[in-house]
């Protein structure tokens, strides 16, 4: 098979030359396409279950409202490990699958176990949720609004219903947390003695407080075949509103709320802050989906970011440079670039100094970006992320990547030397010479290329977060060396019968410089 292929390569090795120009071409195109991140997705399914039981002591958490739901989970199908915590009116479950499950299965799963768990909570305990997905890696921005002191209502304020919907409706945002500020609340500030004068409870005032914002519906009334709907408003739009609140009571029906509370906004009992420099601001925690591609997102982020930005008033501002993710991504896609660049330089010098040809030289060095381009196919048609541990891999292959090549291009050209100092009656076409010489070595390098291979075969025996972190590095590295025999076999046969021909190269000395140097002072050895 292999020296069949040889032959239509060099057959139709115009054609040969004109898809790897094109596969070049895009490749590097896909290359751009690709998701970018800092890691190889390290996410294990994992459903976070999180339920408030307000007032509530972690102990009391933790035996009626943790442990229930534990149980329920613990023994359900892929589930591999449950571990939980519990504080101060907040339990939180985390149900981990087996690597490999689907997510949205996973949740399904949870969701028809807590179902079963629902009615044995306490009353005080809210229903349990599950908390959006997120990935390990997933926060990826800490963004602050920043401004004066006396002003942080407002700034909390514009990041819970301003800054967190509109980042929530950016397609692969998960989840946005504010942290810091003053949360502004309706107070109802009680007076006990105009309480105790006017004869009503604390519960009668509570009861009143609670359900004072609310619509009624009174049904509907039919007119000449058209329908009216009839409906209380009672919803509170201001402050004032509330104020006039009436409360219940016989002996003062007209009694409102302002006689025996101030009513105002303040801000909520603070349990944390948050600073940036050293003023004191609101930091919002963005969160992304597992799949989502980082640069890409934070690139939306930015341009959402802009347009809020744009209506701020003048004293407030929006401070992005805390942390953002896509800036490690993108040092560390440098460095790795930077590495395969240099080791490509580097291979270029040294194959030049052994072979002192340039044609010997380029056709070597080919293998290197089209064996690139053949890993980036892999990546694209897998959906493989462009990353820190793929890039190693190739960056790890560069050295390796022009062996393939370089075998057949020395047994090529040496061949050809040996053609062209025969007499011209004895000497054979050049293709023949090319067909031959490919023939002799096909299989030391598939054979070297299959242990070289080898090697990297037990990282894929690694499992867990260790097998995730280091198979795709793996994985590329044997890709790229595949995709340098593809070319070896294909391209590297028709560039030789175009460029390794023509007196002037095949006449000049057998052995480089360097080579004979080398072998001057190894032979007495």
């Amino acid at each position: 098979m292999l020296k069949a292929l040889i032959l239509w390569s060099l057959n139709n090795r115009l054609v040969v030359l004109v898809m790897a120009v094109l596969s070049l071409v895009v490749g590097i195109y896909l290359a751009f396409q690709l998701p970018v991140d800092v890691f190889p997705d390290l996410t294990a399914p994992r459903v976070t279950v999180i339920t408030e039981a307000h007032n509530m002591a972690p102990e009391e958490v933790e035996t009626l409202v943790t442990f229930p739901i534990e149980t329920s989970v613990n023994g359900a199908t892929s589930v591999r490990r449950v571990r939980s915590t519990s504080g101060i009116g907040i339990s939180i479950v985390f149900v981990e699958f087996d690597w490999g499950t689907d997510i949205y299965r996973a949740r399904q799963i949870v969701s028809e176990k807590l179902q079963l768990v629902i009615d044995s909570l306490p009353p005080d305990a809210s229903a349990p949720i599950m908390a959006p997905i997120s990935s390990v890696m997933g926060e990826i921005m800490l963004i602050a609004v920043t401004g004066p002191a006396e002003r942080l209502m407002e700034m909390r304020t514009l990041a819970d219903w301003t800054l967190r919907r509109r980042l929530l409706s950016v397609t692969g945002v998960s989840q946005v947390v504010p942290i810091g500020g003053e949360v502004r609340q309706y107070q109802v500030l009680l007076d006990l003695h105009s309480l105790h004068h006017y004869g009503i409870s604390l519960d009668q005032v509570v009861e009143t407080v609670a359900t004072a914002s609310q619509n009624s519906s009174g049904g509907f009334y039919t007119d000449s075949g058209r329908e009216y709907l009839i409906r209380g408003l009672g919803r509170i739009q201001q402050i004032e509103q509330l104020k006039k609140t009436p409360l219940p009571g016989n002996s003062a029906p007209s009694l409102r709320l302002e006689q025996l509370a101030e009513v105002r906004i303040g801000p909520k009992v603070r349990r944390g802050m948050a600073s940036v420099n050293g003023r004191e601001s609101v930091i919002l925690s963005i969160q992304k989906q597992p799949d989502a591609d980082t640069l890409k997102l934070t690139a939306q982020i930015d341009q959402v970011l802009d347009e809020i930005e744009a209506n701020l008033p003048e004293d407030l501002n929006i401070e992005r440079v805390i942390f953002r993710q896509a800036n490690f991504i993108e040092l560390a896609v440098d460095n790795v670039f930077a590495a395969l660049r240099d080791g490509a330089v580097l291979v270029v010098v040294i194959l030049f100094l052994f072979l002192l040809t340039f044609r010997t030289t380029l056709i070597s060095v080919l293998a290197i970006p089209l064996a690139l381009v053949f890993t980036v196919y892999v990546f694209w048609l897998f959906g493989v992320s462009i990353n820190t541990m793929t890039l190693g891999g190739m960056a790890i292959a560069i050295g390796a990547l022009v062996d393939d090549a370089i075998i057949d291009v020395e047994n090529v050209f040496r061949r050809l030397r040996e053609n062209w100092k025969k007499p011209l009656e004895e000497q054979a076409p050049h293709r023949t010479v090319i067909f031959e010489a490919s023939c002799e070595v096909r299989y030391p390098i598939l054979f070297a290329t299959f242990i070289v291979i080898v090697v990297f075969i037990p990282l894929f025996a690694l499992s867990g977060l260790e097998g995730r972190m280091l198979r795709p590095l793996g994985m590329s590295y044997i890709i790229a060396i595949s995709g340098s025999l593809l070319v070896a076999l294909t391209v590297t046969p028709a560039l030789c019968s175009y460029l390794l021909v023509g007196e002037s190269l095949l006449g000049r000395d057998e052995e480089s410089w360097m080579v004979r140097k080398l072998k001057s002072a190894y032979s007495p050895l």
